[in-house]
């Protein structure tokens, strides 16, 4: 992307930053954030920042590009207040992309999750038949039908981006302020480097498909670059243990701290235990390739604490 004008909700986020600020160099950047999981402070000066909610009536949706990426985002959130959920991820996205639509932009590259996937050991296909479980995953399905929707009527260019277990270090990935709701590697990076046993939910058999934040920025850049329509898979293709994850942190960090195990919070029946992309469909349509590997990425992770 060169010379356009973005916005980009949940702009003061973990994704939602890097991706602004990635943006900025060659863009006229919006980031438009409520401050729930934001925070201007990981905004470049470069971006205009924007306080507000999706939920506002007179949002800057005058771009030619949206990359809508503010939501409630975890189990918890959606289960504390199903409503609320719902108003934000469904409708929240809704009246912003109504809004852009209003104002001439065509081209929408959303979050969608892939949670909606559930247990899998196997690379999961865009196309593969999908279960909902959660409040969380009903709201990123209920994106991808409006898209379709929009798509269809509007003749939009829509695309949801399936994310899995985006990841980066705490500082310089725009986590710090997030606690609990920062990212697994962050959170336990952060953990060992100074001391305390990471918790782990379970036996820490449980697997994710890690991909760092940077090629997922590569990955929405395309999409936005293609107009591309429809759902895409952004992963890695490969899935490792939470042990597996401490053993990692603690080679790269030179400790040698002990994980302790929980009874995990979330009933069995709706907890992801495995997870891993099939990217195929948006390698063929843009190109795109992860380029960190786990190992790499674990490196890059601690090295703020060297």
């Amino acid at each position: 992307m060169n010379g356009e004008r973005v916005l980009v909700t949940g702009g003061g986020g973990f994704i939602g930053s890097n991706l602004a600020n990635h943006l900025a160099a060659d863009n006229d950047v919006v980031a438009l954030d409520d401050g729930y999981l934001g925070t201007p402070e990981n905004v470049d000066p470069s971006v205009e920042y924007v306080e507000g909610s999706v939920l506002d009536d007179d949002l800057p949706t005058d771009v030619d590009v949206v990359f809508h990426l503010a939501a409630l985002s975890s189990y918890a959130m959606h289960e504390e207040n199903p409503t609320k959920g719902a108003r934000v991820n469904v409708e929240g996205f809704v009246n912003v992309v109504e809004q852009a639509r209003e104002d001439g932009c065509d081209t929408v590259i959303y979050a969608s999750t892939s949670s909606i996937y559930g247990d899998r050991t196997e690379p999961s296909p865009e196309d593969m038949p999908v279960t909902v479980n959660t409040g969380y995953e009903a709201s990123k399905l209920a994106r991808e039908r409006y898209a379709e929707y929009f798509q269809n009527h509007y003749g939009l260019s829509m695309a949801g981006m399936r994310f899995f277990s985006v990841y980066q270090g705490m500082e310089e990935g725009a986590e710090s302020h997030k606690g609990d709701y920062a990212n697994l590697i962050a959170q336990f990076a952060d953990d060992i480097a100074n001391g305390r046993r990471p918790e782990i939910w379970g036996d820490g058999r449980q697997t994710r498909d890690f991909t760092h934040v940077d090629d997922i920025v590569r990955g929405l850049e395309l999409a936005a670059d293609h107009e591309l329509t429809g759902v895409y898979n952004l992963g890695t293709g490969e899935q490792y243990s939470l042990n597996t994850l401490v053993r990692e942190l603690n080679d790269a960090l030179g400790t040698d701290v002990e994980p302790v195990y929980e009874e995990n919070p979330i009933p069995d029946d709706v907890y992801v235990h495995d997870t891993m992309a099939d990217a195929s469909k948006m390698r063929e349509a843009t190109g795109w390739e992860p380029e960190i590997t786990f190992d790499e990425g674990v490196r890059l992770v601690c090295s703020q604490y060297e």
